[in-house]
């Protein structure tokens, strides 16, 4: 499994974004700091995403000020809206993990109409409910005077039962992806977090996933999540790593696939006209629409209202995942 890593322009700079597999669109929110390209090659996040990339196309982001996006901190509710705007996702089901729950579960109350599903590892619903204040001022502290240290004693709260070589790779990976200011300022931004007010307006079915044993977030966060959702399941299993793909990650994946669906809905017969069908083997031969409208004798505007009419008929979010299903189903 390989991805692609691209860049987007949303309102404050320029956002990375990675896409793996084909199928219909899981969006993950950025996690509080994350790299893309870095994070793939960690064997452990890799395999998981992997496992999601084989039914769905999985696009991960790194949220404005860290990664490989801009580094100048914006607004990641906004920034999300921008990038499924810009990828022209109508409909998509979100996957939010730790802080990116909160984004998740934020923007599925103000477009309500837009996504299909909701699943929520190791969220919370308000900050303050992370940690008492001493040890969360302590924390901004350490990581705001020796960001080194700091990354140390994060990842020893998120993967306490990793080897130290795990533990010191994850820790490397954090400063990669972002100064220590912006670390600092970020986990001042998550403890001030607070969804409570948006949960009741969340309509679509959600899966809250937490770990018994979770020390970054308490399992009691996430049981209060659960709780405040109006169609909500929660599902609670043993462990202490904080991220999904570290430690037993197969009951995640086993919940997540229950939830999201084991692939696309099978393609109805024949559901693209044979003009449809012809633009869509001239895509997939690596055409650009000026190239198919010459070939076609038709205007590229009249190509790019045929793909985009194809992307919408196969429920797909880009050309290539377009191709790739009907290849599958038979239809090119």
């Amino acid at each position: 499994m390989e991805q692609a890593v691209r860049f987007c322009s949303v309102p404050g700079g320029r956002v990375a974004y990675a896409t793996a597999g084909s199928g219909p669109p899981l969006v993950l929110p950025a996690l509080w700091i994350s790299h893309v390209e870095l994070e793939w090659e960690i064997p452990e996040f890799r395999a998981f995403v992997g496992e999601l990339a084989r039914t769905h196309t999985v696009i991960r982001y790194d949220r404005l000020g860290t990664g490989l996006s801009d580094r100048e901190p914006g607004d990641d509710l906004v920034t999300l809206a921008a990038l499924v705007d810009a990828l022209g996702l109508d409909e998509l089901a979100l996957f939010g993990i730790s802080w990116g729950a909160c984004t998740a579960a934020a923007f599925a109350a103000r477009h309500p109409e837009r996504v299909r599903s909701l699943a929520l590892f190791g969220g919370f619903a308000h900050g303050d409910a992370i940690a008492p204040e001493p040890l969360r001022e302590a924390l901004m502290a350490t990581v705001r005077a020796h960001w080194g240290a700091g990354a140390r004693a994060l990842s020893d709260v998120w993967l306490p039962g990793a080897g130290a070589g795990a533990r010191d790779r994850f820790a490397r990976l954090q400063r990669a992806a972002a100064s220590a200011e912006v670390a600092a300022a970020t986990l001042g931004a998550i403890y001030e977090t607070d969804i409570r007010e948006l949960l009741p307006a969340v309509s679509a079915p959600a899966l809250v996933i937490h770990r018994r044993g979770d020390r970054a977030i308490p399992f009691e966060c996430g049981r209060e999540l659960a709780a405040a959702l109006p169609n909500a399941r929660l599902v609670a299993l043993d462990g202490d790593a904080h991220p999904p793909w570290f430690g037993a990650s197969g009951p995640v994946l086993a919940a997540l696939r229950e939830s999201l669906g084991g692939g696309p809905a099978p393609v109805p017969a024949g559901p693209l006209s044979a003009r449809e069908r012809e633009v869509l083997r001239l895509v997939g031969a690596g055409l650009a629409d000026g190239e198919i409208a010459a070939q076609l004798v038709v205007s590229p505007h009249t190509v790019h209202r045929h793909v985009a009419n194809i992307r919408t008929k196969l429920g797909q979010p880009s050309r290539a995942a377009a191709v790739a299903y009907a290849a599958r189903a038979g239809l090119i």
